[in-house]
């Protein structure tokens, strides 16, 4: 069947604008063209209806983009939708609109996270609200890509995680570090924790993602039953994520607080007293005993 572009719009309740935004960005085809008339077709509406059950789930337009037209398979798709954090229907309180907005107040059913940061979600003001550190303060450490919010329903949510975080760093400030020398700081370590990020994710891919999508079932081993449009190593594509993230959060953490209390001691050794240096090597090795669950008596050794 085919409509103008009004009736699409209507059919598809996604306004006529964005339709044409769509096209501009390569996630519509183009319609038909009778002399000036644009003809749209059925194809057009279920592409309308697949890119709003995308942005449902959080996808941004460019990822759609690399979906709808092939670059990104049913695999991709759903270590994606992993990735974003978002479960239940897509058409249930806290759903985005066609557009992209919010169509529910607050997280809802659909708007739940999965794995730690479970539980209630929040915007940027109501993060500032909760923590007590300034919205503007806020707006600067986000815009340094310092302060990561996860995509609920196309929009920019914040967890129980966040406050932590921004608590911390209000903790600093009160102390007397300055807040443009912890900004520099930060920054420098944002960067050098994206290049590492981006080896680990292409590790991922070529070491784990990629022999799972090139397995096949044993000589006489049935492959095993997959629902239409799935494939059979998604399951265990999954299952990998959802394992090697927390390990790798181990791992990080691990080593950065080791480093962090090996270089502090250097320090101290270097300018500080013979009481400082007592006390702070006592208080980091009864630290470490504490963290590593192995208490015992306090020494001024290195870890």
């Amino acid at each position: 069947m085919e409509m103008r572009v009004e009736q699409l719009s209507v059919r598809s309740e996604v306004t006529v604008d964005t339709i044409r935004y769509y096209q501009s960005k390569g996630l519509l085809d183009p319609p038909r063209r009778e002399g000036r008339v644009a003809w749209y077709g059925d194809g057009h509406l279920d592409r309308l209806a697949r890119i709003r059950s995308l942005q449902r789930r959080g996808f941004t337009l460019a990822t759609i983009v690399r979906l709808v037209s092939g670059e990104l398979d049913a695999a991709d798709e759903a270590l994606l939708g992993e990735l974003s954090g978002w479960q239940g229907d897509p058409t249930g309180p806290g759903a985005a609109s066609a557009d992209g907005g919010e169509g529910g107040r607050g997280p809802g059913p659909a708007g739940e996270r999965i794995g730690p940061e479970s539980g209630p979600t929040m915007t940027l003001e109501e993060l500032a609200t909760a923590t007590g550190v300034p919205l503007a303060l806020l707006k600067a450490v986000e815009a340094e890509g310092l302060l990561i919010p996860r995509l609920i329903g196309g929009q920019d949510r914040y967890t129980s995680a966040d406050v932590e975080a921004a608590r911390a760093g209000l903790l600093l400030l009160e102390w007397g570090i300055p807040l443009s020398a912890l900004l520099d700081l930060a920054r420098r370590h944002h960067e050098a924790t994206l290049a590492v990020a981006d080896e680990a994710v292409s590790m991922f891919s070529t070491h784990v993602r990629g022999p799972l999508r090139r397995a096949q079932p044993a000589d006489g081993e049935a492959p095993p039953p997959v629902d239409p449009g799935e494939e059979p190593h998604i399951e265990r594509l999954l299952q990998a994520y959802s394992e090697l993230l927390p390990a790798v959060n181990t791992l990080v953490g691990h080593h950065f607080t080791r480093t962090l209390i090996r270089v502090a001691l250097d320090h101290v050794d270097q300018v500080g007293s013979d009481a400082e240096r007592r006390a702070i090597g006592d208080r980091a090795a009864t630290d470490l005993a504490v963290g590593d669950s192995r208490p015992g008596p306090a020494s001024g050794r290195r870890p």
